[in-house]
């Protein structure tokens, strides 16, 4: 294979499943040297076979794991196979398809060893029905396949494919409330409802809570969402999705690492609940920018706020603070004088703000990471900008963000690139897409830290 078609590969098809992976350079190899293989700091090698006299560097802030290297060759093994098959294939167009199915085939290896072909063959199904509808409306699916069980007598009307194409089984479950389960080769166990399941620790978004409960290290979940989304879950965590026709792996720990900015004064807690905002609004396709500033530059960030979208009388007493003494250096008399004397309390309730009383009343001085889950999805999607403070407090929900001068790109991003120069800032696109941005450190300048969806 070409150096620069497999480059095209890497950049095209692995590091969206690496959330925070680059190409970091390439270095000799021969022979003797495998297709995959650890490297210094927690980097990982990559070539297209052996006998390539180069490897590819990927890394990424988190040292690549034992089970990600798997994947990884796996994945380069399928991708030969079609390269290969792709020299004897007169019509060029079948290679797309062929690349898909191969990332697929390695994702399901990657997942389970016992059941990975019930499973291949599950996706491949979903991916037909994404674009169906049953009465008008567009199909949903919530699927087990539990690898612990292997039914003894099997009945082969109970076999996934004959399930699949009876009408009535695309009612059966929709991984919300529901689900339908099989055994590891596909035969039908029956039908669980997700209601009343104990409590325990997830990842995933805020819709699936009750599905990836169930799907502990011996189940295997897989669901297709209204917007023809195929999502799989194992180990009560969402770990893969195909968003748009490209596969997506969640780092979920390298993606809450970045969004600490390296900060000591970051806690845990706040990084976490803004990931899980972000996935959740993610997921409900509304949009939405998040910012989690860090502690000496909330001041700075406040500059491109209207003292209006302010919920905390502290910062309110900042922005104020600001406001005066940029009034003064103008030699103006400007109208923000007016509120010099009054307090917060009257300037929200006086001067007609009702989304701000409305906001301010509904987080009731709890921080960000207090609030109820689909609380925070719910103020997130909220127009405009959703501003934490370093220690949680919450500044503005739907805030308007006064962009710098010569910003690129549409308005929720370029509001995303201002905010992120004070810390970490996530823009999520109503298609689903989560970018954030930080500022370098040595530079200054705004960059890319990770994209998932």
């Amino acid at each position: 294979m070409e150096k620069a078609t497999f480059i095209g590969y890497v950049e095209s098809i692995i590091l969206p499943l690496f959330t925070g992976s680059t190409i970091a350079g390439e270095e000799e190899s021969s022979a003797r040297d495998s297709e995959v293989a650890l490297g210094a700091g927690g980097t990982v090698l990559i070539k297209p076979s052996k006998n390539d006299e180069y490897r590819l560097i990927l890394k990424r802030n988190l040292a690549f794991k034992t089970n990600e290297v798997a994947l990884l060759k796996s994945i380069i093994a399928e991708i030969s196979n079609v390269s290969n098959l792709g020299l004897l294939l007169v019509d060029k167009s079948y290679l797309s398809r062929l690349n898909m199915t191969a990332i697929e085939k390695a994702i399901c290896e990657a997942v389970t060893e016992t059941a990975s072909q019930t499973l291949l063959n599950i996706v491949t199904l979903l991916d037909s029905y994404s674009s169906r509808t049953y009465e008008g409306k567009r199909i949903d699916f919530g699927i087990i396949i539990n690898e612990s069980i292997d039914i003894e007598e099997k009945k082969e009307n109970l076999h996934y494919k004959k399930l699949f194409n009876s009408d009535f089984f695309a009612v059966l479950s929709n991984g919300v409330q529901s689900c339908v389960e099989f055994d590891k080769d596909g035969y039908f166990l029956g039908h669980m409802s997700l209601e009343k399941l104990r409590f325990r620790p997830t990842i995933c978004s805020y819709d699936y809570i009750s599905f990836a409960r169930y799907c502990d290290s011996n189940r295997i979940g897989v669901v297709l969402d209204t917007n023809g989304d195929i999502l799989i879950f194992k180990n009560r965590s969402m770990i893969y999705s195909k968003k748009r026709g490209v596969w997506n792996s969640y780092c979920h720990d390298e993606i809450i690492t970045l969004l600490s900015n390296r900060t000591s004064q970051s806690m845990k807690e706040i990084r976490k609940s803004i990931y899980f905002t972000s996935l959740d609004v993610s997921f409900a396709n509304t949009g939405g920018c998040l910012a989690y500033l860090n502690k000496l530059s909330t001041e700075q960030a406040l500059s491109h706020i209207d003292l209006d979208d302010i919920l905390t009388e502290k910062h309110f007493e900042m922005k104020r603070t600001q406001l005066a003494e940029t009034t003064k250096k103008r030699g103006k008399n400007a109208s923000i004088i007016d509120y010099a004397n009054i307090t917060y309390q009257e300037y929200v309730n006086n001067y007609e703000k009702p989304k701000t009383a409305a906001l301010k009343q509904t987080i009731a001085g709890r921080k960000f990471h207090e609030l109820n889950r689909k609380l925070r999805e719910e103020l997130a999607s909220v127009d405009g900008a959703t501003i934490v403070d370093y220690d949680g407090t919450i500044i503005a929900c739907g805030a308007i963000v006064r962009i710098e001068a010569g910003s690129a790109g549409g308005g929720r991003l370029a509001a995303t690139n201002t905010l992120a120069k004070y810390g970490v800032a996530v823009k999520i696109s109503q298609d689903g897409i989560m970018q954030a941005f930080m500022a370098d450190k040595k530079t200054k300048k705004v960059k890319e830290i990770f994209t998932v969806g």
